[in-house]
C-alpha cells in the first residue's frame, strides 16, 4: 500500500489501510488514520494528525510550518477530520503559539486546487473552498459555507455557516451566516437561497430568512436596532437565531 519511492519517518503513525503513492514524503509526528489515501509528490510534516478516508492529491503540502514572522519552530499542530478531499496543489499550515497552536480542518470538506489554509484557521464541516481560495491565518470557516474561486479572505476574519462568496471576493469583515457576498472589496448582496434549498431548507423558512437579511441590510437600521428585530423572529423561525449568534461572534464587524 505504500509505494517503494515513498519516504516514511518511522516516527509517523499510518494505518495499515494507508495507500502512499510515489514520491510522497511524511514526516515525523504524522498519525493517517483508515483507509485515508495519499497520491504521489505529497508532502506531509507534523506534528499533524489525519483522520479516517481522506483524499489528498498530488503536490499538496500538509502540515508545513507558517511563514508567520513571529514563529520560531515551536511544534504547534494541524489536526484534518475525516472525509475530505484535497485536491492538488493545497497548503495547509499548522498554527502558531500566538493563537491555540492549532490549525484545524473538520470533516466531509472539498478544498480544491490550489487552495491556502493559513495557520491557525479552522475549517468546519461540509464546505468547499473552490480552486485558488485563500485563507489568511486565524480565519474561522463555518459548517456549509462555501468560497468561489480566488476567494481572498483577510486575517481574523470569521465566515458563517451556509454562508457564500461569489468568484474573486476580498473578504476584509465578517460574513453572518446565511449570507451571499461579493465584490472587492465584498458586499452582501442576498442570502445564500439555493444552498439552503440544496440542504433542505423549505420556502417558508427561506422566505423569513430573505426577511431577516432585509432587516438587517436594507431598512437602515443601527445593529442593535436590527438584532432587536430579528430576535423577534426567532420563536416562529429559530435558524434566525443562528444568524444572530454569527452577529453576536464578529469582532472586524460584519461585511455591509
Amino acid at each position: 500500500m505504500i509505494h517503494e519511492s515513498a519516504i516514511i519517518d518511522p516516527t509517523a503513525r499510518l494505518h495499515e489501510s494507508v495507500v502512499v503513492g510515489p514520491w510522497t514524503t511524511v514526516g515525523p509526528g504524522v498519525d493517517i488514520g483508515e483507509g485515508t489515501k495519499i497520491e504521489s509528490h505529497v508532502v506531509i510534516k507534523g506534528p499533524t494528525r489525519i483522520g479516517a478516508r481522506n483524499h489528498i492529491y498530488q503536490f499538496s503540502t500538509i502540515g508545513e510550518a507558517t511563514p508567520d514572522l513571529k514563529y520560531r519552530d515551536e511544534p504547534t499542530e494541524l489536526h484534518i477530520g475525516d472525509d475530505n478531499v484535497i485536491r492538488e496543489n493545497v497548503t495547509i499550515h499548522r498554527g502558531t503559539v500566538q493563537d491555540r497552536s492549532l490549525t484545524e480542518v473538520g470533516h466531509r470538506n472539498l478544498i480544491m486546487a490550489y487552495a491556502h489554509i493559513g495557520h491557525d484557521s479552522v475549517v468546519g464541516n461540509d464546505t468547499i473552498l473552490v480552486n485558488n481560495t485563500a485563507l489568511a491565518g486565524h480565519v474561522e470557516v463555518g459548517d456549509w459555507a462555501i468560497l468561489s474561486g480566488y476567494t481572498l479572505v483577510h486575517q481574523f476574519c470569521k465566515i458563517g455557516t451556509h454562508s457564500f462568496s461569489g468568484m474573486g471576493t476580498s473578504i476584509g469583515k465578517d460574513v453572518p451566516a446565511f449570507i451571499t457576498v461579493a465584490g472587492s472589496p465584498a458586499e452582501a448582496k442576498t442570502i445564500n437561497a439555493e444552498g439552503l434549498r440544496r440542504r433542505g431548507f423549505d420556502s417558508a423558512e427561506i422566505s423569513e430568512l430573505r426577511r431577516a437579511f432585509k432587516i438587517l441590510y436594507r431598512q437602515g437600521l443601527t445593529l442593535d436596532a436590527a438584532l432587536e428585530r430579528l430576535q423577534s423572529m426567532v420563536e416562529e423561525t429559530p435558524s434566525v437565531q443562528t444568524l444572530i449568534d454569527s452577529l453576536g461572534q464578529s469582532q472586524r464587524g460584519i461585511v455591509r
